[in-house]
């Protein structure tokens, strides 16, 4: 018998004993070896047997033989990726915990080489990336040879891939992986440009991801940490599935905090000015502001350093506050809020000194009223220069109706105020502009709702009726991507459609503030309130008073939304001055006649002056206010006490008419809006 017939016939033999006398068969084995020493399938047969009792030391001592010495076997090689697979992955799974303990009983030197090995077995660019990853977390001294080699292949990858989102596989194991590994690693020397561009990756994954469109809401838990930087990995936060990676390891938990400790980090490496760590983004801001004031003295060099600190962290507080703002006005946008049917909220101008209350005395003595003088108080141009930048600008908020508005108003704030410090130098606003090209910001919907409402308060009404035209493009784009819910997409639709109503009352286009207020007023329902008092409280006059300079945000609900509505379209129509306007040239022609008056006018004080109107003292104006009554009314008086000699049906439909005065104006005002609507936009200019 040849020496491979022998070695053959022992290892089969050896197969045959092991379900009886496993240690028969491993002296069979044994002898086999030392007969024939350099025998592959005996010395694997001997681990196999091993590693099937799952006895770790000697499965492992059996490994490393058989890899030492017969490292171009391919059976070792599927052997190796069995268990880098386990070495990769989360579970555990029995079995695999058991490989892992293989792997660990190896020498450190044969880990490294065999891990080394294992990845250039792969030709997958994300399984190589993974394996290569466990070689640098095992062996921090590889990151200096391996590193920034396997970052640029994950980002060389991404570009290969022509992925349309920063989300995906490659880039969250550079920035939540890869990175971190190279930034804490004291022996790594990268250059300031290498290190601005790994930063910058890394915050638009962070900023894209925390921003990514709702899907399916969940919640994971867990936790994960590498070396001094965090590394963001399972945790709790929003579920979001990468293409490529396992749910498990698609979460970053508090991608936030973990973007502002890679800037504190890239900030030391970097000799940032007055970098000590920043341990919050509006410390961050701050220490930035001071530097901008000294930027200007610096030299080329100093100010081209000075420039990218500023640009880079003013961006990324820019962007922080932003987020959190819009996340509390349209809450619906973003992943991991536990109600997609939130109603957003809207900055509108506060219209509760658009008039002033004064006595106005009719030629009339029988009464006083309190009418409105109609003076309007719009803040109109974009060439404001105290509206231009919004100073003394106030925001009102319900803070019953808002619990967090404080805080809200306080992001919006230092959003505003990185924005303004972005653009107070050409060359902060140029570098800041490539960074919006580089990441598409173009295409965020949630930061032109930011830009937008920062626009508004500003008193920028044109740009905000530009920036309002991209935001409904947006908006219809990502609800077509999304085949959105209609209840959160018309209320959206809604909140844009205001704004764009009261940007052009502010700008005096009345006819085209009406026309949208109309279109919004149409997809309402109104609410049990007490109408003339929620539109009278808007009105109360505040101990200081502001000059028409207040805005106010208020949730886009039709409780909320239909008084603003009702109440600038009264604005567009110069109020009760109109009425008054009415009522001198009703005089004058001596006729009026409108069918449908009994069908809207409810309010007292209007339905005593046409009564007065058809007094002696009223001027005996003929009075046509009945369907079809056409000339059946002749000269009959009414007045107040009076019903004697008045005409049957008109003196009823009066009574009747003043017994509808509790109704609920909302009511009766939406019912005017949306029949009347054609003739509302023809009576304006």
């Amino acid at each position: 018998m040849s020496a491979q017939g022998d070695c053959e016939f022992l290892v089969k033999r050896a197969r045959e004993l092991v379900p009886q006398d496993p240690y028969a068969a491993k002296a069979w084995l044994i002898t086999a070896r030392t007969l024939y020493p350099t025998d592959f399938n005996i010395q694997y047969e001997m681990y196999s047997i091993e590693r099937n009792a799952e006895r770790t030391a000697s499965a492992g001592r059996l490994l490393y033989d058989i890899f030492v010495n017969f490292p171009e076997q391919p059976v070792v090689w599927r052997e190796i990726a069995v268990i880098t697979a386990a070495l990769r992955n989360d579970s555990q799974d029995k079995h695999a915990q058991f490989l892992k303990g293989v792997f660990e009983t190896l020498p450190g030197p044969v880990q490294c080489k065999m891990l080394l090995k294992a990845t250039e077995q792969c030709f997958n660019t994300l399984e190589k990336a993974e394996m290569l990853l466990l070689l640098l977390k095992r062996f921090p001294e590889s990151v200096v040879q391996h590193g920034v080699s396997l970052g640029e292949s994950l980002l060389e990858a991404e570009t290969v891939e022509d992925l349309d989102t920063p989300v995906n596989c490659f880039r969250k194991l550079f920035v939540c992986d890869v990175l971190p590994l190279i930034l804490n690693n004291p022996e790594m020397c990268l250059p300031v440009s290498l290190l601005y561009k790994y930063m910058h990756k890394a915050a638009e994954f962070y900023i894209c991801y925390v921003t990514k469109e709702p899907s399916a809401d969940g919640q994971i838990q867990g936790s994960q940490e590498v070396g001094g930087l965090k590394s963001p990995g399972r945790g709790r936060s929003q579920r979001v599935v990468i293409g490529g990676l396992s749910e498990k390891s698609s979460v970053v938990t508090e991608p936030w905090e973990r973007m502002l400790e890679m800037v504190c980090v890239v900030g030391s490496l970097c000799d940032w000015q007055g970098e000590k760590g920043s341990r919050s983004y509006s410390e961050l801001l701050q220490r930035v502001t001071e530097l901008c004031r000294y930027m200007s003295a610096a030299d080329s060099e100093g100010f081209s350093r000075c420039c990218g600190q500023i640009v880079t962290c003013c961006s990324l507080v820019l962007f922080h506050c932003a987020f959190h703002y819009v996340s509390a006005v349209q809450p619906s946008l973003f992943q991991g809020h536990s109600s997609l049917s939130s109603s957003p909220w809207v900055l509108l101008e506060d219209l509760s000194s658009v008039y002033t209350d004064v006595e106005v005395e009719r030629k009339h003595a029988h009464k006083k009223r309190k009418l409105a003088d109609g003076r309007e108080k719009t803040m109109s141009s974009d060439d404001e220069d105290v509206l231009a930048k919004g100073r003394g600008r106030h925001i009102v908020v319900n803070n019953t109706e808002m619990s967090s508005w404080a805080e809200t108003l306080e992001h919006f704030r230092t959003a505003r105020e990185s924005w303004d410090l972005l653009h107070s130098h050409q060359s902060l606003e140029t570098e800041f502009a490539k960074i919006c090209s580089a990441w598409k910001t173009e295409m965020w919907l949630w930061f032109r709702i930011f830009l937008t409402d920062m626009l508004i308060y500003q008193g920028q009404y044109r740009k905000s009726l530009s920036s309002l035209a991209l935001m409904s493009s947006l908006q219809n784009q990502q609800n077509q991507n999304q085949n959105s819910l209609s209840t959160s997409s018309n209320l959206e639709t809604h909140r844009a459609i205001i704004q764009q109503a009261s940007c052009h009352y502010a700008l005096g286009e009345y006819r085209m503030a009406c026309e949208k207020l109309l279109e919004v007023v149409a997809g309402l329902t109104p609410q049990n309130q007490d109408a003339v008092k929620s539109i009278e409280e808007q009105r109360k006059p505040r101990s200081k008073t502001r000059k028409g300079n207040d805005l106010r945000l208020v949730p886009c609900t039709s409780k909320s939304i239909l008084p603003f509505c009702l109440q600038l379209m009264l604005a567009c129509f110069k109020g009760e001055n109109l009425f008054l306007k009415a009522v001198d040239k009703i005089c004058q022609q001596g006729s009026f006649q409108y069918e449908n008056f009994f069908n809207y006018v409810t309010n007292i004080d209007m339905l005593e002056e046409f009564a007065y109107l058809r007094t002696t003292e009223g001027g005996r104006v003929q009075l046509e206010l009945l369907p079809n009554q056409g000339m059946l009314i002749k000269h009959h008086t009414v007045t107040r006490g009076i019903t004697k000699g008045v005409k049957e049906d008109f003196r009823l439909a009066m009574e009747r008419q003043v017994s509808r005065c509790g109704e609920n104006l909302f009511t009766v005002l939406h019912r005017f809006c949306i029949n009347e609507k054609i003739i509302l936009i023809q009576s304006l200019p």
